[in-house]
């Protein structure tokens, strides 16, 4: 019956690709392959009894709470311009340096995506508001295209990043199943807190290697990525602190109070919720209207997380009632090289289906078939859970069928090409891949921090 399963998995990518919803068709899919199954006597009835206390669960889950909490501090941070005050900002401080928009653009991307944590909103707003300033300025259509599709996707990795969120949730049953299955009955646990204290090193390497990638092409390729003669343009020190500081206020009491053990998750995202509505009044951008579009847009979008985690969770129940997860674990446990070629084949088929589902969808999916096998293998939580997150970074980027590339071209000009936006962003795939290289060599940069702060 593990071809149930496998037929059951390929149902859903395919109904996916054709456009119906995610929650129904990862739902309403499971539910029909479950009752074919009764009817043919291949699947156990009571298999889905455990439907309504896995619904409770996701119910009573404290942790996913700070979901529609962090969504509700990103949508307000967006209405309240911090992102063009931030890019006004730095390009006037850094722009008169050759490359100084592009480096002032993957910085503005970063705090973004420490304060939002909502990659398409990022790459929208970046696009809108830098893309033109960029070739105004003389900057190539592939620099400034990649630029700003790559600095926007920091928002996967950099926490609070709402990815993290629903992954810390997603590897902790993992991790607490892969030790039951090993004997363990006094399971370890992995939090929210260690995949935020594991992703911020990883996350600023990401950053610098950005940025130095961008200093060398400045120096090797002048003619792509010119200086801007900012003639009258100063930037004065309130200026400068009247753009920094609500934002790096807010970043570090969400996860300050984390990484401290001063709050959890959860309520470091209350606060972050209400930091953003504070900067906003602030700034005067806070009207009725305007709150009400924010509620709305985090109704939608916290609705829709839920719906999929609900329907994720009968279509994993039922994958296992026809023993996919066991079909997973003789295949990875069967190939050639361990535990090495097991991670190898994992990381590429996440990376393949990066291109066509979204990272939702993949965490609540993909990640619990596959996790619980990689560590039962040894691999540490943390670590895994930081590679997949840049993996699945990596695959937003990626031509052809990168969500980041489309985000961008639905708000590029006209005379920005699709040609042009694909070949930017290359370099910084190659980015990508080579800071997965150096965690996996040096898997310390992710795990240290926790460690320390959490022992």
């Amino acid at each position: 019956m593990e071809w149930m399963a496998l037929l059951l998995f390929v149902s859903v990518v395919l109904l996916l690709l054709a456009g119906f919803p995610v929650a129904f068709s990862l739902g309403g899919t499971a539910l029909m392959f479950a009752l074919a199954g009764v009817i043919g006597g291949g699947f156990e009835a009571a298999f889905l009894t455990g439907l309504p206390s896995r619904l409770f669960g996701i119910m009573t889950n404290e942790t996913l709470i700070a979901v529609p909490l962090f969504v509700f501090m990103g949508i307000t941070l967006e209405r309240a311009r911090i992102a063009e005050d931030l890019l006004e900002t730095l390009s006037a401080l850094f722009g008169s340096l050759r490359g100084g928009l592009g480096i002032s653009v993957t910085l503005v991307g970063m705090l973004l995506a420490a304060s939002t944590g909502i990659v398409g909103a990022t790459v929208v707003t970046m696009g809108l508001l830098s893309l033109p300033t960029m070739l105004k300025r003389g900057y190539s259509a592939e620099i400034a295209s990649g630029t700003i599709c790559a600095s926007g996707t920091l928002g996967q990795i950099i926490p609070p990043s709402i990815i993290l969120v629903m992954l810390g949730d997603v590897m902790s049953s993992a991790y607490q199943q892969a030790q039951l299955s090993q004997g363990v009955f006094s399971p370890k646990t992995v939090s929210v807190g260690d995949l935020f204290a594991g992703a911020l090193i990883p996350g600023l390497l990401l950053v610098v290697l950005y940025v130095a990638y961008l200093v060398l092409t400045a120096v090797l390729r002048p003619s792509v990525m010119p200086a801007h003669v900012a003639g009258d343009e100063k930037v004065s020190l309130g200026r400068l602190v009247n753009a920094l500081l609500p934002p790096l206020i807010l970043i570090l009491g969400v996860l300050g109070s984390i990484l401290g053990g001063l709050a959890t998750p959860t309520e470091a995202a209350g606060v972050g919720a209400m930091g953003a509505l504070l900067i906003a009044m602030q700034r005067g951008g806070l009207s009725f209207s305007r709150l009400q579009e924010i509620m709305r847009g985090t109704l939608r979008i916290s609705s829709m997380v839920f719906m999929i985690l609900i329907g994720a969770s009968v279509f994993s129940l039922v994958f296992r009632g026809y023993g996919g997860d066991d079909g997973v674990r003789t295949v990875l446990e069967a190939l050639p090289g361990g535990v090495f070629s097991a991670l190898l084949v994992v990381m590429l088929v996440m990376f393949l289906l990066g291109f066509v589902l979204d990272f939702i969808e993949i965490t609540f999916v993909v990640v619990p078939i596959v996790a619980p096998v990689l560590l039962s293998m040894g691999l540490d939580p943390v670590w895994l859970g930081i590679m997949i997150a840049i993996n699945l970074q990596t695959s937003f980027l990626t031509p052809p069928f990168g969500f980041a590339l489309f985000y961008l071209r639905g708000v590029a000009p006209a005379e920005v090409t699709t040609g042009q936006i694909y070949r930017g962003v290359i370099p910084f795939v190659g980015i990508q891949i080579l800071a997965l290289i150096i965690l996996a060599m040096f898997p310390d940069i992710v795990t240290w921090l926790p460690n320390r702060l959490y022992n």
